[in-house]
C-alpha cells in the first residue's frame, strides 16, 4: 500500500480506531504527565514470527502528533525473533502513552496474520498452488487484514463484493441453478470480469463446466472428488479449494492439482504476535 492509498483508505479506520480508546482525554496520561516532554520507547518482540503493519504502527502515532519520530530494523514481510528490538519511537511522552494500546492492537494482529500465513505459504512452496484469503474478515479491519496476509506470503481473493462474481450455493438456488446463474451473471456483468462458482459435487461441476464458468470453487469435497474434478476440468477453467482449509490439513491438499486455495483461517483464526513497547523514557 503506497503513501496515497493510506491516506485515501486507511487513516479514517485508524482514527476511528484511536476515536474508541479516547473518548475526551487519556485521563492516566493526563494525571502522571501534565505537560510536553520527549521521550523515547523501544518496539519489542516477544516471540517469533512475521512482521506485518510498521506503517500502520507508524501512522498511528503521526495522527496524534505529525512531529513522533520512529526509526525502524525490519520491515514488513521479515522474520523476527523473541527478543529482538523492531523499533524505537521518539516523541511526546503523552503521544507515545496514548497510542500505544491502538498501534500494537494492530501491529499484533496484523502481524499474526503474516505469521499464520507464511506458515501455510511455505507448505505450498514447489506447486503451482497459490494460497488465498476471504472475506471472513474482521469488520472495519478488512484492509489491514488482507494486506497483512500479502505480508507473509499468500494471495488476496476478490476484496469486496464489487469486486469479483462469486456464485455460492444462495446465488445458485436464488437463480434456479448453475447454468441459470452463470446465464444471468454473463448477461449483467461486464465481459472483463471472470465468473466463478462454487459447486459441491461433481454433477455441480459439470454444470458449471457446461456453462461457462471461469473459475470453479471445489466447496467441501472430498479429496477424491477433487482430484476428479480436476481431472474433468482439464484446464477448460481455473480451479480452487475451498472449505475448513487449516495448517493442520493443507499438506493433503497440495497433490490435488487445483489452481488455488483458499483459507479462512489465515484472518478469522490467527492468533496475535507478541509485541509490546517497552523501556519507555524521557530524552
Amino acid at each position: 500500500m503506497d503513501k496515497i492509498s493510506m491516506k485515501l483508505n486507511a487513516d479514517d479506520l485508524i482514527l476511528s480506531a484511536l476515536k474508541e480508546d479516547i473518548t475526551s482525554e487519556d485521563i492516566t496520561t493526563n494525571s502522571v504527565m501534565p505537560d510536553y516532554c520527549l521521550g523515547e520507547v523501544e518496539l519489542l518482540c516477544k516471540q517469533d514470527g512475521v512482521l506485518a503493519g510498521l506503517f500502520v504502527f507508524r501512522r498511528v502515532f503521526e495522527l496524534l502528533d505529525p512531529a513522533t519520530e520512529m526509526e525502524f530494523f525490519f520491515q514488513d514481510g521479515d522474520c523476527v525473533k523473541k527478543g529482538e528490538k523492531v523499533g524505537v519511537v521518539r516523541g511526546d511522552i503523552r503521544v507515545l502513552l496514548s497510542g500505544e494500546r491502538t498501534a500494537l492492537n494492530y501491529l499484533q494482529r496484523m502481524s499474526g496474520i503474516a505469521t499464520y500465513t507464511r506458515s501455510i505459504a511455505d507448505l505450498l512452496k514447489g506447486s503451482k498452488t497459490k494460497l488465498l484469503d476471504t472475506r471472513k474478515t474482521t469488520p472495519n479491519m478488512r484492509l489491514f487484514e488482507k494486506y497483512a496476509v500479502r505480508a507473509g506470503g499468500g494471495c488476496n481473493h476478490r476484496y469486496n463484493l464489487s469486486d469479483g462474481i462469486l456464485l455460492k450455493d444462495n446465488h445458485i438456488g436464488a437463480a434456479g441453478g448453475v447454468k441459470e446463474a452463470v446465464r444471468m451473471a454473463k448477461e449483467y456483468a461486464p465481459f472483463v470480469r471472470k465468473i466463478e462458482v462454487e459447486v459441491e459435487n461433481l454433477a455441480m461441476l459439470k454444470e458449471a463446466l457446461e456453462a461457462g464458468a471461469d473459475i470453479i470453487m471445489l466447496d467441501n469435497m472430498s479429496i477424491e472428488e477433487m482430484k476428479e474434478a480436476v481431472r474433468l476440468t482439464a484446464g477448460r477453467a481455473e480451479t480452487e479449494c475451498s472449505g475448513n482449509v487449516t495448517r493442520e490439513n493443507v499438506e493433503q491438499l497440495v497433490n490435488i492439482g487445483v489452481d488455488y486455495i483458499s483459507c479462512g483461517a489465515l484472518t478469522h483464526s490467527a492468533p496475535i504476535l507478541d509485541l509490546s513497547l517497552k523501556n519507555l523514557h524521557a530524552i
